[in-house]
């Protein structure tokens, strides 16, 4: 009789007890096998080119490179990878960002367990797959226009510097690392940031991302 034929699958996830949580739930899948883990997005780009996993399942927000952007990084070098997000955020804006950025489906953490088996198979399977729970707000954000990328014209507001400093930190790099970069000092970074994130009226490092990623200025 031959083996059965496994789905490798890759976690990726801040929290130790989410991917222990994540690693023995599919564990006791027979078509899935977890092949490895990562714990931020820096990691997790590096380690999908070494494991080649069928399916990558990224949470969205952690340290030195967000998951939005560890999934355009992914999907530019290996875009018949799957990616399924996984993740608290329901804003419609945030979802649309992620779609963009290239995952396969969008998954919230909590879900049912039946809710993430359905989404790794559809993607393996060659579909997308919107949790239930979101699915209507994203209808409902492309029938009014909310979920279309930001006027360009918000982009020149900006200084030069405040726009490298934007960039950088949709890139996932902190403060110390900006500094460093640009030949800045770490409080003339965060005089920049407050004031580009005051212009573009964002409150934190996911809007940042997001707002990057719906008007194309993620570094390439």
């Amino acid at each position: 009789m031959a083996a059965s034929a496994f789905h490798k699958i890759l976690i990726v996830d801040d929290h130790t007890l989410m991917r222990n949580g994540l690693e023995a739930m599919l564990a006791s899948e027979a078509d899935f096998e977890v092949v490895g883990v990562a714990a931020d997005g820096k990691s997790a780009i590096r380690v999908a080119s070494e494991l080649q996993p069928d399916v990558v399942l990224m949470d969205l927000t952690m340290p030195l490179t967000s998951g939005i952007d560890a999934i355009v990084q992914i999907k530019r070098k290996h875009p018949q990878m799957k990616i399924v997000a996984l993740t608290y955020h329901k804003d419609a804006k945030f979802i649309h960002a992620t779609l963009q950025a290239g995952a396969d489906a969008y998954v919230l953490k909590d879900d049912s367990r039946t809710e993430l088996l359905a989404a790794l198979r559809n993607v393996l399977g060659g579909k997308s797959y919107l949790s239930p729970s979101i699915a209507g707000t994203v209808v409902a954000g492309y029938v009014s226009g909310s979920t279309k990328p930001t006027d360009s014209s918000s982009w020149d507001i900006l200084t030069s510097r405040e726009r490298q400093v934007l960039k950088l930190i949709a890139e996932g790099k902190r403060t110390k690392e900006i500094a460093i970069y640009l030949s800045l000092s770490p409080k003339t970074v965060e005089k920049h940031r407050t004031s580009m994130m005051k212009k573009l009226d964002l409150h934190n490092v996911s809007e940042v991302t997001v707002y990057a990623i719906q008007n194309s200025f993620i570094l390439e």
